[in-house]
């Protein structure tokens, strides 16, 4: 039976760590099986449960071998609506940074002011696509006070759709 997004949520709570590369899994987390279009992610959800995720979420039925593979109808949608489903729980405000050049700069730079007077949070490197803006919100614990998140594109609409998911109270261009 497929999981939704909020059963997903309710693991995450008690495993707020998220994996999508199977050779980097940390004690506990949760590994979302994204798959491109030279790999299936869901192949590799048993190697990433032996390494010591908690949980697999895969997309692919025949992968399924015991309750902790949760299967979703798409995976990396399931790591978008997941996303966006916790930002709708954060009470926190959240800057959103996007533009042709110099987003990481300026997420730093904001991110060094913020942070002397805020518990803040960050886009960790580059992760500013489809994957890496889901990640960090996820990223978003209780303890934060105040998150920047950077936004990339590399089609039209992109920026939009990312926004929908970080749903930033301020944003920087």
């Amino acid at each position: 039976m497929k999981k939704t997004v909020e059963e997903i949520y309710e693991t995450y709570l008690k495993h707020p760590v998220i994996s999508k590369d199977s050779r980097k899994i940390t004690h506990d987390c949760i590994y979302f099986s994204l798959s491109g279009e030279n790999f299936d992610g869901n192949k590799f959800a048993k190697d990433a449960l032996e390494k010591g995720a908690a949980y697999a979420v895969i997309d692919d039925p025949k992968y399924q071998e015991d309750e902790r593979y949760l299967l979703v109808e798409d995976a990396l949608e399931c790591l978008q609506e997941l996303a966006r489903y916790h930002r709708k729980k954060l009470n926190i405000p959240i800057i959103g940074i996007t533009g042709s050049n110099g987003k990481t700069t300026t997420k730093e730079l904001i991110h060094a002011v913020l942070a002397t007077h805020y518990e803040t949070f960050s886009t960790q490197g580059n992760y500013n696509n489809h994957i890496g803006v889901p990640i960090s919100i996820l990223s978003i614990s209780g303890e934060h006070e105040i998150a920047v998140i950077e936004m990339g594109a590399n089609h039209q609409g992109e920026i939009d759709f990312l926004s929908h998911i970080s749903m930033p109270d301020y944003g920087m261009i």
